[in-house]
């Protein structure tokens, strides 16, 4: 199986979880340094140094994996990229670095890897964000948004086109997670820490989210015994969307 986005967060806690449950994993990233700290004492993972944007990565990831392991049973888009920007502010870089990592990674990755799907009966996974759900907005969030908003529609699309195939896809749609992307986009550790604090205050189930949180989803719905499952996006938020 593929996890993108494997060196931090979500992608470690997910590519660590499957691991334990006796996957086998290639986990992607740009940065080998915390590629090789996700895959550390966890047997059955290998890494990938690939920018899954690139007109190459798509190619070089599925074929990678295939060559590792002989077969593609799940593939878990989860590279992401943050931004904020007011709309005076975007300039074409943003909009080729968001929609390039949220929509076009993804759909080249599937378009590669779809031989090997079938074969397998395999599943992907694409993991947006619960921002994008029901009507609320997201000033300054708007390229990560909309681009988000995109995955999920193709979730929905990808369910019925490929079902005849014997390929499911679904989405997981996280809440606030606390996986240091705050300071990754320039907050300082008191200002992220505080914005942690603040929302989890706000969020139904009382606290942010974990990695894991995630993680543990997304390994379930890759299971046999999920296979009737397709073509929806769940929210994993703690309730934050419902209020």
């Amino acid at each position: 199986m593929i996890v993108t986005g494997g060196g931090t967060g979500i992608g470690r806690a997910t590519a660590r979880a499957f691991s334990t449950q006796g996957w086998k994993v290639l986990v992607v990233g740009r940065t080998e340094a915390t590629l090789a700290q996700t895959a550390g004492g966890y047997e059955g993972v290998r890494v990938l140094t690939a920018d899954v944007t690139s007109a190459e990565g798509p190619a070089l990831v599925v074929d990678t994996a295939l060559r590792e392991f002989g077969r593609i049973d799940a593939l878990v888009n989860n590279a992401a990229v943050a931004g904020m920007e007011a709309l005076e502010d975007i300039d074409r870089e943003a909009v080729e670095r968001q929609f390039g990592t949220h929509l076009a990674a993804p759909l080249f990755l599937v378009q590669r890897a779809l031989g090997a799907l079938e074969k397998s009966h395999g599943v992907v996974i694409n993991v947006g964000t619960a921002a994008t759900l029901g009507l609320s907005a997201a000033p300054t969030g708007a390229l990560y948004g909309a681009s988000k908003a995109a995955l999920d529609h193709l979730t929905r699309t990808w369910a019925v086109e490929l079902a005849p195939r014997g390929i499911r896809v679904v989405g997981v749609a996280p809440g606030v997670i606390d996986t240091g992307i705050g300071i990754r986009m320039g907050m300082s550790a008191e200002t992220y820490r505080h914005f942690l604090t603040d929302m989890g205050a706000r969020i139904p189930a009382g606290r942010v989210g974990r990695p894991e949180d995630i993680a543990w989803w997304i390994t379930q719905l890759a299971r046999p015994e999920a296979g009737y499952t397709t073509g929806m996006v769940l929210p994993v938020d703690g309730g934050l969307s419902l209020v």
